[in-house]
């Protein structure tokens, strides 16, 4: 059976690669997609060399709204997954002061990921199969005082990819999204991470394939997480805002 390709959208982030490489040792062909994708070019010949699989480099920007149609209809062979794994964390403070750092972050993490999914949900129903793939955050579980521009955008990316999976439950298209809590990245270096809470990128990429591959709808990379954003949630009010979370 010839597999169809797997698109990366932000395919330079640290689990945006890291998933390449674990659907690429499956067998299945890559699109890698970012802006300036040629820098990319050491990664896709080790993907392709490692792998034996095909591996192409396409330029995407998910803040140029206007350009997507025609990054779909540039792809030639449409995806039978799309991974979004972009995002940017910013600066909580810097986003209370200055709105056009808060709006940079809020369309970075829900706005563009939310216009190119669904370009791309649309052509999947269309064809009657394919999965969309959300890389979303617990972050979105309940605004905190320490990250709740980064987070708000979050929830709404896990609002909107529920109800995406909810609209296309019946068309053959399925809709995962993915709460990974913390991760050892490029975004999160300098952070003071629990060890015993934080996954590799490479954790990540193993929990996404696995859950494409067994049809799930939502996924905490750590089980730990929902249990933990189950009790961050249902802190009472009046508590919760004596806290610093």
């Amino acid at each position: 059976m010839t597999l169809l390709p797997v698109l990366i959208l932000g395919a330079r982030s640290d689990i945006g690669l890291a998933v390449a490489h674990r659907f690429a040792a499956a067998g299945h062909p890559i699109q890698l997609a970012a802006r300036a994708p040629e820098t990319l070019e050491a990664d896709r010949a080790d993907l392709a060399l490692r792998h034996g699989v095909a591996v192409t480099l396409h330029t995407f920007d998910v803040l140029d709204t206007a350009s997507h149609p025609g990054f779909v209809a540039d792809l030639g062979t449409l995806p039978q997954i799309a991974v979004c794994a972009v995002g940017l964390m910013g600066d909580q403070a810097g986003s209370e002061a200055d709105p056009a750092a808060a709006a940079l972050v809020l369309r970075s993490n829900f706005e563009g990921p939310a216009a190119i999914l669904g370009l791309l949900a649309n052509r999947f129903e269309a064809r009657g199969s394919g999965t969309i793939v959300g890389i979303s955050s617990v972050a979105g579980n309940r605004g905190r005082a320490t990250n709740y521009v980064y987070g708000s955008a979050k929830a709404g990316f896990t609002a909107w990819l529920s109800g995406l999976r909810n609209r296309l439950a019946k068309k053959g298209v399925n809709v995962l999204t993915v709460l990974p809590g913390f991760v050892a990245t490029r975004m999160t270096a300098g952070l003071d991470l629990p060890a015993k809470l934080t996954a590799q990128p490479t954790e990540v990429a193993e929990a996404v394939f696995r859950a494409v591959t067994a049809g799930r709808s939502v996924i905490y990379v750590r089980p730990i997480w929902a249990l933990i954003m189950t009790i961050i949630r249902n802190i009472p009010e009046p508590l919760f805002k004596r806290m610093k979370l």
